[in-house]
């Protein structure tokens, strides 16, 4: 596709990595905050932190204390799976806004939150702070038999979930909670976790007659919405499979789903942000450690029914 770039790989400064690693292979989820780049990897116990422009290697910041085994089968058991990344504007509690990184809760062990402030710079600010999210998904797991929590984006008063659908029985699913009560329960988890609003099954159709399943979202002005989903031939949640393609869409404000890119089957993107000029800017997951992710440019600028107003 013409209008899609490779930017750079995802290179991190050496010796940072804990498995000595030049690069994040993982990349699942996406920010961008001014010239940074914020992306979680799902087999990472750190955030991977990036300038916006250039191509110089990005830090990793420490989310989670301890060390992940170095094999793939352990890892892919012990890893927090961290699939998803908002930023959420300033609040009481952090005056410049920041950073809430969830994992997809797949598993018992996958269900943990990761809230990071930022200061006036957009850069991170004080030290982590864990939330157990199995009280917000246990009603969704009683709903999914097979969740997995892949993007999470504030759209107007509505923090917005996405579950991933794969070729099992698990279907794609956009999940609303209303964002005052969603920001109570992070100042304080110990009260009542709020239930969502609603809960839409949406149907994103085959790319080669393999089910697609959303991967990321990024919120639009009036309702709009544009996602990531991958044809990724698996039935569960846990098992990797062969990527078979990447779709970008566009949901409307009244729910109509369109399609707008169908890219290269090489890349599999987890993670999906808007530029300043109203670009896509894509992250992807090769399922490979040894293999770098990528940042990708999809231009919008030029699909002004799109992105109106660039």
């Amino acid at each position: 596709m013409g209008d899609l770039e490779h930017l750079r790989d995802l290179l991190v400064q050496p010796g940072s990595h804990p498995q000595g690693h030049a690069h994040l292979s993982a990349a699942s989820a996406l920010v961008r905050v001014g010239g940074q780049l914020y992306v979680v990897a799902d087999d990472e116990l750190h955030l991977g932190v990036f300038a916006a422009a250039g191509s110089q290697p990005g830090r990793l910041s420490r989310l989670f204390t301890g060390e992940l085994p170095p094999t793939k089968a352990e890892r892919k058991a012990a890893k927090p799976d961290l699939e998803a990344l908002a930023l959420l504007p300033p609040d009481e509690g952090f005056a410049h806004g920041a950073l809430l990184a969830l994992g997809s809760g797949s598993t018992g062990k996958r269900q943990t939150s990761v809230l990071l402030a930022l200061d006036a710079r957009g850069a991170l600010q004080g030290e982590p702070r864990l939330i157990d999210l199995a009280a917000l998904y246990q009603p969704l797991r009683e709903r999914f038999a097979d969740l997995n929590i892949e993007g999470a984006f504030l759209l107007g008063e509505q923090f917005v979930l996405l579950q991933r659908g794969n070729q099992g029985d698990s279907a794609n699913a956009v999940v609303r909670f209303a964002w005052s009560a969603l920001r109570t329960w992070l100042a304080d988890p110990a009260g009542q976790a709020p239930t969502a609003e609603s809960v839409e099954v949406v149907q994103l159709g085959e790319l080669g007659g393999v089910t697609l399943g959303f991967t990321d979202g990024a919120a639009l002005a009036e309702g709009r919405w544009l996602f990531s989903a991958v044809a990724e031939n698996t039935a569960d949640s846990y098992q990797d499979g062969a990527c078979l393609g990447t779709l970008i869409g566009l949901v409307e404000a009244d729910g109509r789903v369109r399609r707008l890119a169908e890219l290269d089957g090489r890349w599999k993107v987890e993670g999906i942000a808007l530029d300043e000029a109203g670009d896509l800017l894509l992250v992807t997951d090769a399922d490979d450690p040894a293999t770098a992710a990528s940042l990708l440019r999809l231009r919008l600028s030029s699909w002004r029914e799109v992105v109106p107003g660039q």
